[in-house]
């Protein structure tokens, strides 16, 4: 009983914790996404965009190990794994010049295609039980691997847009931002139908990627 009630005292710790960084994440995530991008403003919001996704993907990640919640589970490996890597990737502006990608870089792709391969595995054996979130699954993990397997080729300079290490940048992070916006939207919905409140975010902001990834792209000659 003890450990029962320890266990639910620090659920509820991470819950608010959940709650406090996903807020920040949201409010600086839409004030970067609304105001002028690359000046010093955006670089300090930016940071805690990135500190407030970190840990609200971490508390999530450490809640579902007390009470199992998949969807939560792979918000939370998305929101970490984007945030982390769209920082990153400012850091490998001169990879295709010779320098190398560092430990870093290696481990939270790794680690994301471990993930990916483990949604693809629990996805196909839900679906042989008749349970359909194995399609969720599937894709979930085709989505990671492909994000990884474009790491990947980064890292070795295989690339023919000099500044691809922007435009994923921002690929990364607003991704990072709809799984959060996409995460509360279903959680706190009491108006929209389920499937509207799901897909939202993402029909309102993947257009905002294909934009400035088309206005900033500077292909090698």
């Amino acid at each position: 009983m003890a450990i029962m009630i320890n266990l639910e005292y620090i659920f509820k710790i991470l819950l608010v914790i959940h709650i406090i960084a996903g807020s920040i994440g949201l409010i600086t995530g839409t004030i970067n996404i609304a105001r002028k991008k690359g000046d010093k403003l955006h670089k300090n919001v930016g940071l805690f965009f990135l500190y407030g996704m970190v840990i609200n993907g971490i508390a999530g990640l450490l809640m579902t190990l007390i009470h199992s919640n998949p969807f939560l589970f792979i918000v939370g490996i998305f929101s970490i794994y984007m945030a982390a890597t769209g920082q990153r990737y400012l850091s490998l502006k001169k990879i295709l010049k010779g320098e190398k990608a560092k430990t870093i870089d290696w481990i939270l792709s790794t680690l994301m295609l471990l993930f990916g391969i483990g949604f693809l595995i629990y996805g196909i054996l839900i679906l042989l039980s008749s349970n359909n979130f194995g399609i969720v699954l599937l894709v979930f993990g085709f989505i990671s691997i492909s994000m990884v397997y474009q790491d990947f080729k980064n890292y070795k300079g295989q690339n023919s847009i000099k500044n691809f290490w922007l435009l994923i940048h921002i690929q990364r992070m607003i991704g990072s931002y709809i799984a959060a916006a996409t995460a509360f939207l279903v959680v706190n919905n009491t108006i929209l139908p389920g499937f509207v409140a799901w897909l939202l975010p993402t029909v309102i902001l993947i257009p905002l990627i294909f934009k400035w990834s088309n206005k900033y792209k500077i292909v090698s000659k």
